[in-house]
């Protein structure tokens, strides 16, 4: 059951999803999410619902899952939500992880075994947009669902996606510096680190960015893009710097962030340069916990691995299935910080892999 919340205030902070008090004290639901409709369109609009999911499924089907790689804490956070749904409905889980961006051809090979070996239902993390299409054809003519999680698939033939867009976290963030400096307040500088040029969500990120700051009190300087290693951010922030002392704000990704703080901390420029970052991780979050960082959206990846589990589910047994949805973003700042379900939008402390659910 969905229940409609409040009309989308674009640019807008949005309020933490917490479990309403009916809920189990650890329920990560009712969680306030997005629905895209049309589902699956480019230009889809955007309305807000509340996310619950089924409580049991009615069997103890076999969903297979299928990630880029398991090698950082970001995907770490999505193991954790579809590992910890497939528990809570009683379902069957196992894992495949490719080893990295370039192993399209093995992602590929790895899911066509799973569903060889008897999947009732497939949840793809997908290496490339396009280069899935003629398998989720291949599995959907099955009659076996296919659910995109996080990173988004074109194919019109799959049964529904669970992920949030790039767009909407580079504009939370610019919007979240615009409110700070209106147009009409003294001028402030940004340099500005969406990541390595080209790539969808770096782009989407920074059109977002860009969107959300015009008309305000803000220059941004000229994006530097640059591959998102640490040597290379803390590089690029350090030549934005050397060129423009009087820089105010850098904004970037998330390695920007972190690679950074060091560096503000050992020039002395706390509360002069302030850091912010379009996406959470575990570094981020510590760094706005302790000062150094200001701010960053969160996508709750977990609760995208989570609702992915639930779409399979629902899917399989003719339940009511939002075909195009994701948690709603939320900027996390030292006001919030502290009030945050952490294992909403990160893998818990330690978290090791799961690689299957029985």
């Amino acid at each position: 059951m969905r229940i409609s919340l409040f009309s989308l205030i674009a640019g807008g902070t949005v309020a933490l999803a917490l479990a309403s008090p009916a809920a189990a004290a650890d329920a990560w639901y009712p969680y306030d999410a997005t629905e895209i409709t049309p589902a699956f369109a480019a230009d889809g609009k955007p309305s807000d619902v509340s996310y619950s999911p089924l409580e049991k499924a009615e069997k103890a089907w076999n969903i297979c899952v299928s990630f880029p790689h398991m090698k950082d804490a970001y995907w770490l956070g999505v193991d954790y939500g579809v590992a910890e749904q497939a528990k809570d409905l009683g379902v069957k889980m196992n894992l495949v992880e490719a080893g990295g961006y370039t192993e399209l051809a093995k992602q590929i090979s790895q899911i066509e075994d799973c569903v060889a070996g008897g999947a009732n239902a497939v949840v793809i993390g997908a290496i490339s947009y396009d280069g899935l299409n003629n398998l989720v054809s291949e599995i959907a003519k099955k009659g076996i669902p296919v659910i995109d999680v996080i990173n988004g698939i074109s194919s019109p033939d799959l049964t529904a996606k669970s992920l949030v867009s790039f767009y909407t976290m580079g504009y939370e963030t610019g919007a979240y510096l615009a409110k700070k400096h209106p147009a009409g307040s003294d001028p402030v500088k940004v340099g500005w680190f969406p990541g390595p040029a080209g790539a969808g969500w770096v782009e989407a990120a920074n059109t977002g960015f860009l969107d959300a700051v015009k008309g305000s009190a803000l220059t941004v300087l000229e994006p530097k893009y640059g591959d998102t290693g640490k040597e290379v951010q803390l590089k690029l922030v350090e030549d934005v710097l050397q060129s423009d002392p009087d820089v105010r704000y850098v904004a970037g990704t998330a390695v920007t962030a972190e690679a950074a703080q060091g560096l503000v901390r050992e020039r002395g420029l706390q509360g002069k340069v302030d850091l912010l970052a379009f996406y959470m991780t575990p570094g981020v979050y510590e760094g706005i916990k302790r000062g150094f960082i200001m701010a960053a959206p969160a996508d709750s990846m977990v609760i995208q691995g989570r609702i992915a589990i639930d779409q399979a589910v629902r899917a399989l047994e003719g339940k009511e299935l939002i075909k195009h949805v994701g948690p709603k973003i939320f900027v996390v700042d030292p006001s919030n910080v502290d009030n945050v379900p952490q294992t909403n939008i990160l893998p818990p402390d330690g978290y090791k892999p799961v690689f299957s659910v029985n």
